[in-house]
């Protein structure tokens, strides 16, 4: 009996994903649960698993393809398996061929017919701005809704495309990223009118910040305008090189940080921090914590513990910006930046401030471990109201970090080392660290910045909380 392997919604606002790599080949048995491929998403990397067991069939959305949610990627020979495996794929249509729109990506490009070049990364979660204007309607009078994703009227909005003109390839008449990159390459789709009057603020429950006008694309270049330069294509092309396209996730985070420092007007302070009692206690109490918790102790959540303790102090500084209203968020969820071997992700703790030191450990070592093997939800990278970043793990003395929108600060950790510093008019040999926010200064000033670090400085140098 065949199953039909469907194209999962990893999200309630996820309509299509990417096919990354598939973990198994025509022929190869199976067991249920298994993992069978990896996609990409505006969201989250992952790994899907089989839905039954068996003999993979055939494989019908090749790597690199998108394609919208419920779309049949591959099927599977479950002889033998019971009838009851097909229930894994529930709500999956029958046949769901693969859109034309969804052909694999072209080729690597040549020297001549590419402008564009990998961006510097910083922590990734692609934002979703609010739309300026209601749901757009098919023309006809017939008051058809365009069903598209965020993405989608966000590249539309970048690129001043009519997404009424563009014709949607994807499940139920959907507008697909395929779909609006083709219509932004080809120059099919209408531009949109300048409207008459004011759009509607978007709605006070929602963090928003609104898109800064992209310059138009040059002719043959992506839609993105992250992955477009000023740089003329002969100064990018000489002597000897290999053309990579970037992955899904790079381009996400390319975006990402593209759209923040066009946001948000960055601004930096620094901090020197006398670490040497939590550095003496880590070392005497780790391997017991260990040993009774079965959780590795670090560092993070010393960090955590303070940054939420400055962040109640200073609630500014935990706020989102949706246009002239700034959103104080009463939740405080710390997003962590966790480095992966293909990029970088930012899984979030909900709820930071309500968790004991025991919570924060276990808590960042389960994100941390789960980014790494592909095993996060999409709500697990979602509704960070502050974030950190710690460039020290690999040996950096202090690291500048791309704010991490909509959130309008983030906390960078600098490497801990033993430095000669005056203490009691004597010198002596101290742990210390550099620590760095980089804040928005359309919200956070300097004074509430340097009173904010200097709250996280104080619960570190005086750390009174029992960890056990």
């Amino acid at each position: 009996m065949a199953v039909d392997v469907i194209m999962p919604q990893m999200g309630e606002s996820i309509f299509e994903g990417t096919i990354t790599k598939w973990l198994k080949k025509p022929g190869d048995k199976i067991e249920r649960d298994e993992p069978l491929f990896e996609i990409s998403t505006d969201k989250v990397d992952a790994e899907i698993p089989s839905p039954t067991a068996g003999v993979l069939k055939e494989i019908k959305v090749n790597e690199g393809q998108t394609v919208p949610i419920q779309t049949v990627v591959a099927t599977i020979d479950a002889a033998g398996a019971g009838a009851a495996t097909s229930a894994a794929a529930p709500s999956a249509p029958a046949k769901t061929e693969v859109p034309k729109a969804a052909a694999p990506p072209p080729a690597p490009p040549s020297p001549a017919a590419v402008s564009q070049r990998p961006m510097a990364a910083a922590p990734e979660a692609s934002p979703e701005p609010a739309e300026p204007t209601g749901p757009a309607q098919r023309p006809g009078g017939n008051g058809d809704k365009i069903r598209s994703s965020p993405l989608v009227r966000r590249i539309a909005r970048e690129h001043n495309v009519d997404l009424s003109q563009v014709p949607g390839t994807g499940a139920g008449g959907r507008v697909s990223k395929r779909d609006i990159l083709a219509a932004v390459e080809s120059g099919t789709g209408a531009p949109v009118s300048s409207p008459s009057a004011p759009a509607p603020p978007a709605p006070a429950s929602v963090a928003t910040i609104p898109t800064p006008q992209a310059p138009p694309p040059a002719s043959g270049t992506p839609a993105s305008a992250a992955l477009q330069t000023a740089v003329p294509r002969e100064r990018l092309y000489f002597g000897h090189y290999d053309v990579q396209p970037m992955s899904t996730m790079r381009q996400k985070i390319a975006e990402h940080m593209v759209l923040s420092k066009h946001v948000s007007p960055h601004v930096y302070s620094v901090e020197e921090v006398n670490v040497n009692q939590i550095v003496a206690l880590r070392t005497k109490t780790k391997e017991k914590f260990e040993r009774e918790t079965g959780t590795k102790l670090t560092y993070m959540p010393f960090f955590i513990r303070a940054a939420v303790e400055a962040l109640h102090a200073f609630p500014t500084v935990n706020a989102s910006i949706d246009g002239t209203n700034m959103i104080l968020h009463k939740e405080v969820n710390i997003g962590i930046a966790v480095a992966l071997d293909w990029g970088l992700i930012v899984p979030v703790i909900k709820n930071a401030d309500e968790k004991n030191f025991l919570g924060l450990a276990r808590a960042v070592n389960d994100l941390a471990e789960r980014a790494r093997s592909k095993k996060l939800k999409p709500e697990e990278v979602a509704e960070s109201t502050f974030s950190i970043t710690n460039p020290g793990v690999f040996g950096g003395l202090f690291g500048l970090p791309v704010i991490n929108q909509p959130n309008v600060a983030i906390l960078g950790l600098g490497t801990i080392e033993k430095r000669p510093v005056v203490v009691d008019d004597a010198i002596a040999i101290r742990s210390m660290t550099y620590l760095t926010l980089s804040y928005d200064h359309r919200v956070v000033d300097g004074a509430i910045a340097h009173q904010f670090m200097g709250k996280v400085k104080h619960t570190l140098e005086e750390w009174t909380e029992p960890i056990l």
